[in-house]
């Protein structure tokens, strides 16, 4: 079974009342439940509550509330605020253990025309020749703790490509930008409300670590205190995430232990499909040393 057939089960979600439903969780070797799944998880959520008719997401605004974990389930509670001809509104609250770990508001709207006009695409290597994530990260493997060295190196449902990839071990201080290709490891089902789950999973992925470019630090140091804040995204026009997408990313402002960083999702084609905002918490703490 392709790996990316596990993530859609992942993101599918239990019916367990009116507007509540129910999700598992995966363990991808972090200190915490990845933010991307509660994210996906959702949208999942709400696009089941929404009224006949044909329906795309227009934006979502999350905010990280409480470290989630791996082990137990999550339940979601959807509020149908708003149902109009043009634009439908839900909140959502995914909770564990009876508290809140992240509030959502997903917008949906029914496709329609209009002007039109975006950034052009950046002008970058394509994905062909790159080495994948995948492919750096067993090279290095013996350098990942020994209980999570299976996980890292486990086959993903996501395959992302980097230009000019950086050793998470060994960071160098640089410019905050960052151009990395991403897709499905198998094609995904002609569903478009599917792929816009599964996208929103995946942009969870190297934005903290565009905001500690500048720094010359990463997630893999000790030191590092890192977690996503709060997550915003725009869905612009129909994505199709089982072809590559260009994940153009930069941090414009880092402070007060918080980083910025921007990503804009462009198809092959050149068409800007999504935009994404994210702060996350890039805090240096003292480690103690063991006697």
């Amino acid at each position: 079974m392709p790996h990316v057939q596990e993530l859609v089960d992942l993101l599918r979600l239990e019916a367990i009342g009116v507007n509540r439903f129910r999700g598992h969780c995966q363990d991808l070797g972090f200190k915490n439940l990845f933010g991307g799944q509660v994210l996906g998880q959702s949208l999942s959520a709400a696009s089941q509550t929404l009224p006949e008719g044909e329906w795309a997401p227009h934006s979502l605004h999350a905010y990280f509330l409480r470290p989630g974990n791996v082990v137990d389930s999550i339940e979601f509670e959807v509020d149908c605020v708003r149902d109009g001809r043009s634009f439908a509104m839900r909140q959502i609250t995914a909770s564990q253990n009876g508290k809140a770990i992240l509030t959502m508001m997903a917008s949906f709207q029914h496709p329609e025309e209009g002007f039109e006009h975006q950034d052009k695409m950046p002008d970058v290597q394509g994905p062909e020749g790159l080495a994948s994530q995948l492919e750096l990260t067993r090279m290095f493997k013996d350098k990942f703790p020994e209980r999570l060295r299976d996980i890292y190196t486990a086959d993903k449902p996501i395959e992302i490509r980097a230009i000019d990839p950086i050793n998470i071990f060994a960071p160098k201080k640089q410019d905050p930008i960052k151009y990395v290709w991403m897709k499905t490891d198998a094609p995904l089902a002609d569903d478009a409300m599917l792929h816009a789950h599964v996208l929103t999973y995946a942009t969870d992925f190297n934005l903290i670590g565009t905001s500690m470019m500048p720094h010359g630090v990463s997630f893999a140091q000790r030191d590092m205190q890192v977690a996503s804040l709060d997550h915003a995204i725009w869905f612009h026009r129909p994505i199709k995430f089982d072809d590559w997408l260009l994940y153009a990313l930069d941090s414009p402002s880092a402070s007060s232990g918080r980083g910025l960083s921007r990503g804009q999702l462009f198809n092959r084609q050149g068409e800007l499909v999504a935009s994404v905002a994210q702060e996350g918490l890039i805090r240096q703490i003292e480690v103690k040393e063991k006697e």
